[in-house]
């Protein structure tokens, strides 16, 4: 939620009490933006947004309205300004240093519970990706500033080598794979998003991979295509761990119908 500055509200979104309910507030990035070209700072994180209409009081608001409810940030995201944002740590400790601290005050501040991982685009290896994020991670929960993690890769060979490499060293830290099916083709039918989804799992071992769809339609199984049906399918299986949808500022346009269906699907599995 908050990506596309369409002014969503945490109060737009229909929120069932029987299930547990995340928001992710995208993005916060390790970029400076005051300057014209936003440029990387070294672990040194930002909110990038729609902090008006998602401050820490209406945070506070919808946790206190709805107990099931929980609040995330995202970190990195595809884009920042006109260019890609980049995981570009000048070295390990350095950049973990600068995350706990930076990441530590937005946390507090916004009242939030988790933070999920979400670059794409990397100017580091795999393993230094790895070290960072597991460190972040890891020193976070620590100190009790966070409850739970989640990684959102998609299916990219060099997307992939880096998130697997996390998840060899430290998988057993990140409670939820929010796996991008929705990056897969248009047009993607149910029995493919079955063999992806059982692939993707055996990818990220013992993790919880949810199921997720993107409600523009623009990618991936759609609700149109038979996306209840294959959630159904996995919780007929055992499968079905949540449901990730990106992204709150594209449902508004629909009136969040799917995530009203979703969430009552859901809700009969508890």
């Amino acid at each position: 939620i908050g990506a596309e500055f369409n002014n969503v509200k945490f109060s737009d979104v229909p929120i069932n009490s029987n299930v547990e309910f995340h928001f992710i507030l995208s993005f916060a990035i390790d970029y400076d933006s005051t300057t014209g070209s936003p440029s990387p700072t070294n672990g040194k994180f930002n909110v990038f947004w729609d902090s008006d209409n998602l401050s820490p009081s209406q945070v506070s608001s919808i946790k206190s309205t709805h107990s099931n409810v929980k609040v995330a940030l995202s970190l990195g995201g595809d884009s920042v300004g006109d260019g890609y944002a980049y995981f570009d740590p000048s070295s390990v400790d350095s950049w973990v240093s600068n995350a706990v601290s930076s990441l530590t005050n937005i946390i507090q501040e916004y009242h939030l519970d988790g933070i999920d991982i979400d670059y794409e685009h990397f100017n580091a290896d795999p393993d230094t990706f790895s070290e960072c994020i597991g460190k972040l991670i890891k020193t976070l929960k620590n100190n009790g500033v966070i409850s739970f993690a989640s990684i959102a890769p998609f299916d990219d060979d060099d997307v992939q080598s880096h998130y697997k490499a996390l998840w060899k060293s430290y998988g057993d830290l990140i409670e939820y794979v929010n796996f991008q099916f929705y990056a897969y083709d248009q047009g993607t039918t149910v029995s493919q998003f079955m063999n992806y989804f059982n692939t993707r799992s055996s990818n990220y071992n013992g993790g919880k991979v949810l199921a997720s769809f993107i409600s523009d339609g623009s990618g991936g199984l759609t609700p149109e295509n038979g996306f209840f049906t294959a959630c159904s399918r996995l919780k007929s299986e055992n499968k079905l761990h949540g449901i990730f949808v990106w992204s709150a500022d594209d449902s508004k346009r629909n009136g969040f119908r799917y995530e009203k269906q979703l969430q009552a699907l859901l809700a009969i599995s508890h």
